[in-house]
């Protein structure tokens, strides 16, 4: 698959995660997994005390990883949940721990075989992630799974924020 036909699968918009209807969204989690702040605490409120119940059998999960459990009341079928990594100073090994949130969320969409996914913009609230590093991780690492995997999930990037909004857009301009 071509680079411009990956890009074609991803779509940016402004608004909240949790009314999307995809077959699965992604939760920028703790490693706990049971609820916090931001997205997190939002996909939990929504979702109902049915996923932190699911959660809790889980047992945690490092930054980088990915979790799969129910949506519950959500209208996505799935919830991926991902703790990205806390933004130190960049040479801690976080660009490869943001990487590995999106990739192993992408891999565990693939293996149920889901045909779309919304991301937030994850580690770029309270984990303190720069928004103009982590775009550019972000979108490159969803096109690189596209393409090397021959998988054409729909991908929806819902952001929360203006300048998180505007910063995708341009990115993808950019690449077209």
């Amino acid at each position: 698959m071509k680079k411009s036909e990956a890009i074609h699968l991803i779509t940016v918009k402004k608004g909240d995660i949790t009314k999307e209807s995809v077959d699965v969204i992604v939760n920028a989690a703790n490693t706990s997994l049971l609820g916090g702040g931001g997205v997190d605490g939002a996909i939990h409120r929504a979702a109902g005390p049915e996923l932190l119940a699911e959660c809790r059998m889980l047992g945690g999960c490092r930054p980088g990883e990915a979790r799969i459990t129910g949506g519950y009341k959500l209208d996505a079928r799935y919830v991926i949940h991902t703790p990205g990594p806390v933004y130190v100073d960049g040479r801690q090994g976080e660009p490869v721990i943001l990487r590995n949130s999106y990739l192993n969320s992408l891999n565990l969409a693939k293996e149920k075989a889901l045909k779309s996914i919304a991301f937030p913009a994850i580690s770029t609230g309270i984990y303190n992630y720069p928004k103009n590093e982590a775009v550019k991780i972000a979108v490159d690492t969803v096109i690189e799974f596209i393409n090397n995997e021959n998988c054409k999930i729909r991908v929806v990037f819902v952001l929360f924020d203006d300048e998180n909004l505007q910063l995708y857009k341009n990115y993808l301009k950019g690449l077209r």
